[in-house]
């Protein structure tokens, strides 16, 4: 507010990522903010950089509302344009470099995009994207030389003043996270500033982050759960590391080099730090948090990660794209061997703060303690619903509620246990398996470094349950042996029929999950009834 001005009656401005940026510069400013490998940024420096580079996507004619997608590696040109494409009053929407041309094509299209922004490393992939569905501008966001037809980032930067922010906020979209579009068209989700302004506060309160917090990003920020701790750690004040892309060397390198203190990961991405031959050679001691989730946590995979990262809390995070990051928290004395006589571990924890959550059987009732059900979500964190799909979102937040798809249960203290996902359950002989529970024991074989469990077609019982490995280094896998074992854990009509080993491993998504679509896919080709 100006000096001089009258004050406003009003309920005052909502939320807003601009607010909160302005915040932290504020707050901390000759902090460093963002660290990119030789490249660091104060807080002030990189608000300046961020309200530039907003100035310079109005100047190119962006509207409020409009869409800017990104297509990059991680760098801190990816947060500044996170921060800018809102500032600028438009809608930020970041593609999954993992995708082919035509189904980014189909994402640009649905999304109506004005501007792409992309770095040196997928040029190719833009030039033959544009081809397929133009835009207006298209931004090299590089340290190569700009190509021809292209704007050169840094010089749009260096060209234009700071501007005033565009004064979105609360219920305006901020942002499309674009989920997978393997099993069907993309789904657009709409996150608000509300969304990811109160998940970051919940989110950074939940964990402990403050002022002296060295975050570090090694997932891909085109997805929520690597964005998700980018916007706490702002809140806090506090600092982000970025590595381009996950590899395990380079995050064990940086977190002895940078101190981090907080990061996240999938169990898969856990597995390769483990296993990395540097892993004990480094000093790990800074890490405080370590965050995983998007899969189960093999127990023996915690068993070998605790004495590396002897300092830090595990806790286990549950969300997805649609909630904007995690609704629960399972903290780190429930994950510790020494506390499992609790019976905790297994769970995702509990609810955020802010955060309701459900178990509500088929008609959408509420389940009672331990039963299991659909988990079902409310609170401000959820988001607005899916780009240009009015039906899909009236049918995902049916009551104001949104219906995660997750089979599982609650119990009477209010922890959460995610039984598996409803388009996961396999029906064998007219038995429910639920594929996590079959994959918690294929994982307590020794050796197994990946599992993924699917039902394939069986003339007889409709669907066979199918275990799909992948080896740890030095060990070998026999199929007969991990069925017998699971026979020992679990009853006969869950355990695999089939085991495949694979000696690649086994394929990713965006989020660093297991691809089951693809796993499926080659066993229901050319099938009426099929599964995806």
């Amino acid at each position: 507010m100006q000096a001089g001005t009258p004050l406003q009656p009003g309920p005052g401005r909502q939320p807003s990522l601009a607010q909160t940026l302005w915040r932290a510069a504020a707050l901390h400013a000759e902090a460093t903010a963002v660290v990119d490998r030789d490249r660091r940024y104060t807080w002030a420096a990189f608000a300046q950089r961020v309200a530039r580079l907003a100035g310079a996507l109005q100047a190119l004619g962006l509207q409020p509302g409009a869409r800017v997608a990104m297509l990059a590696d991680n760098s801190h040109r990816y947060l500044e344009y996170y921060h800018a494409v809102p500032w600028a009053g438009g809608i930020f929407a970041p593609l999954n470099f993992r995708l082919a041309v035509p189904e980014l094509a189909a994402i640009l299209a649905d999304c109506a995009a004005d501007i792409l922004i992309v770095d040196d490393t997928h040029l190719e992939t833009a030039r033959a994207l544009v081809g397929a569905q133009p835009v207006r501008h298209l931004i090299h966001a590089g340290d190569g030389p700009t190509p021809p037809g292209m704007l050169a980032y840094e010089a749009l930067i260096d060209a234009h003043a700071p501007v005033p922010d565009a004064g979105r906020c609360g219920d305006d979209v901020a942002a499309l996270f674009y989920t997978s579009g393997s099993t069907g068209r993309p789904k657009g989700v709409m996150h608000s500033h509300t969304n990811l302004v109160f998940s970051a506060v919940a989110y950074a309160a939940t964990i402990g982050l403050d002022e002296h917090t060295v975050a570090l990003i090694s997932g891909p920020l085109f997805h929520v759960g690597a964005a998700g701790l980018c916007v706490p750690a702002m809140v806090a004040g506090g600092r982000i590391v970025l590595l381009s892309r996950f590899e395990p060397g380079q995050v064990l390198r940086l977190i002895e080099q940078e101190r981090a203190t907080v990061t996240s990961m999938v169990p898969t991405m856990l597995r390769m730090l483990v296993d990395h031959p540097e892993a004990g050679r480094r000093d790990l001691s800074s890490l405080r948090t370590l965050l995983y989730g998007a899969a189960p946590m093999p127990e023996q995979l915690v068993a070998q990660a605790v004495p590396l990262f002897a300092n830090a809390a595990f806790t286990h995070c549950y969300g997805m794209t649609e909630s904007t990051a995690s609704v629960t928290a399972l903290p780190s004395r429930y994950v510790m061997p020494s506390h499992r006589h609790l019976d905790k571990w297994r769970t995702v924890g509990r609810a955020l703060p802010g955060i309701d959550l459900a178990c509500v059987d088929g008609d959408d009732r509420v389940l009672p303690p331990d039963a299991v059900g659909e988990i079902v979500v409310r609170g401000p964190l959820v988001m607005l619903g899916y780009w240009n799909q009015p039906e899909l979102t009236r049918a995902t937040l049916r009551h104001g509620w949104l219906h995660t798809g997750d089979l599982g249960r609650i119990d009477a203290e209010g922890f959460v246990t995610i039984v598996d996902r409803l388009k996961d359950m396999i029906i064998t002989g007219g038995e429910n398996v639920y594929s996590a529970e079959v994959e918690a024991a294929v994982y307590a074989y020794p050796g197994v470094a990946q599992c993924a469990v699917i039902g394939i077609p069986h003339p007889a019982w409709g669907e066979a349950v199918h275990a799909i490995v992948s080896a740890s280094p030095g060990a070998v896998l026999e199929p007969a042996a991990i069925i017998a074992h699971c026979r020992s854990l679990i009853a006969g009509y869950k355990c695999p029929r089939t085991v495949e080993v694979r000696e690649q491993p086994l394929p990713l998504s965006g989020a660093n999950k297991i691809d089951k679509p693809r796993l499926r896919a080659p066993f229901w080709q050319d099938r009426a009834s099929r599964i995806v």
